[in-house]
């Protein structure tokens, strides 16, 4: 499972993406195939999946997280793939009752890769 990703320094993602540990995973549907991956960062706005399986840009995902904060499901397009490494989704739609549910998952990673205070 590839999740290392070389890049530029900058990015032109409006909202950051916080990196997960191994925790985060989803179940997911993409052009009539079904796979489980790792998800490697996230933000209300997106992921990036860890997955050897090639998707066409553009194409349509659902994708069902696997978090102890419960069901949280998203539609998604494939914006970037990594042959190898994996795929960038853009979000396009969340029910109103998952988005809390996401905020949720999101708060409680970057919690955890939150530094450490060196008084504590």
């Amino acid at each position: 499972m590839a999740t290392a990703r070389v890049g530029p320094l900058y990015s032109r993602r409006q909202i950051s993406r916080v990196e997960t540990h191994d925790d985060v995973w989803a179940c997911w549907r993409c052009d009539g195939l079904e796979d489980v991956s790792r998800i490697c960062d996230l933000s209300v706005g997106g992921v990036f999946l860890s997955t050897t399986g090639p998707r066409r840009p553009g194409a349509r995902v659902k994708l069902d997280f696997l978090v102890p904060e419960g069901q949280i499901r998203v539609e998604a397009v494939v914006q970037h793939v990594i042959p190898g490494g994996g795929l960038g989704l853009k979000f396009i739609a969340i029910t109103d009752q998952d988005c809390p549910r996401l905020v949720a998952l999101i708060n409680r990673v970057a919690i955890r890769r939150a530094p450490r205070s060196p008084c504590r």
